[in-house]
């Protein structure tokens, strides 16, 4: 995932409302079925992985990259085993097709280093395979769309409209609900009836309308999907925001994003950050139970 507040001055989109509620009912519904083993699928972008750029380099061990679902992992009882699957840069087309363009995922894999798990093909088929042949997967969680804003972002950087983003945030978030129905429509197809469950994205700065109201309006989408499909969600944005609270809202003050700087941070979360999106996860499974 890459966040940034440029942003700014975007209006909330509420027109998906009527798309959004055409969704069809989920073909099987989630099941609870915590509390007897089995593994746990993460699925998503860069935040999932736990990327962090500091510890980038060519031929990189994945191992050193700790993200929510490993932390989130270690809490549940029995312990779940995990499989990571996440990539970083992945958008929600990408997920799907493999392919680029996406935000970065692809030149990771090539250039950087390798996943948590090693897969030819794209992370649906990877996914989809996955569940398919491993009955005993209890949950499945999913983090992604922010890749999908941030590709957006860098055509309007060069495009002469400066409304360039908020034209085209209606048809991204569009495009992001119809590739979460593939996704989860492709994963029930598969056999999986198990928990789906969508983490939501954090502001870097809850104290900045505009950048938090794009966050929001993913969100939403994230949830409404995710609902639609008998799942649950975590939520990530929440446990964030009490967390930075005790800074004014300033995500990056608070100690919950990577400091590359005595001004500056990344948009990725520190370990404490970390450490909240899987408290949100663990509430989540906790409360559907």
């Amino acid at each position: 995932m890459h966040m940034s507040s440029m942003f700014r001055a975007v209006v909330v989109v509420l027109t998906l409302g009527g798309s959004l509620a055409a969704l069809p009912a989920a073909s099987a519904s989630a099941s609870s079925e915590h509390g007897d083993g089995g593994s746990y699928l993460a699925l998503g972008d860069s935040v999932p992985f736990g990327y962090n750029p500091l510890l980038v380099a060519p031929g990189v061990n994945p191992d050193v990259f700790v993200g929510y679902p490993e932390l989130a992992a270690e809490r549940t009882r029995p312990e779940l085993d995990l499989v990571n699957a996440a990539c970083p840069g992945e958008t929600s087309t990408s997920l799907i097709t493999g392919t680029r363009p996406d935000n970065g995922c692809q030149d990771y894999r090539q250039f950087v280093g390798g996943l948590h798990v090693a897969y030819p093909a794209s992370q649906l088929a990877f996914a989809t395979n996955w569940v398919g042949t491993h009955r005993h997967t209890r949950l499945v969680t999913l983090m992604i769309g922010a890749n999908d804003l941030f590709v957006l972002q860098h055509q309007c950087d060069t495009s002469p409209d400066p409304n360039c983003i908020t034209a085209g945030l209606p048809g991204v978030l569009g495009t992001i609900a119809a590739n979460l129905t593939t996704i989860y429509g492709a994963l029930r197809h598969a056999g999986y009836h198990g928990t789906l469950m969508a983490v939501t994205y954090y502001s870097l700065n809850y104290a900045d309308p505009s950048a938090t109201a794009v966050t929001t309006a993913l969100d939403a989408v994230l949830a409404t999907v995710t609902r639609a499909f008998g799942g649950v969600v975590a939520d990530g944005f929440g446990e964030l925001q009490r967390a930075a609270a005790r800074a004014g809202g300033d995500t990056c003050a608070a100690g919950l994003l990577i400091r590359l700087s005595a001004t500056t941070c990344d948009v990725h979360p520190t370990p404490a950050g970390a450490r909240r999106l899987a408290d949100a996860v663990v509430d989540a499974i906790g409360d559907h139970r």
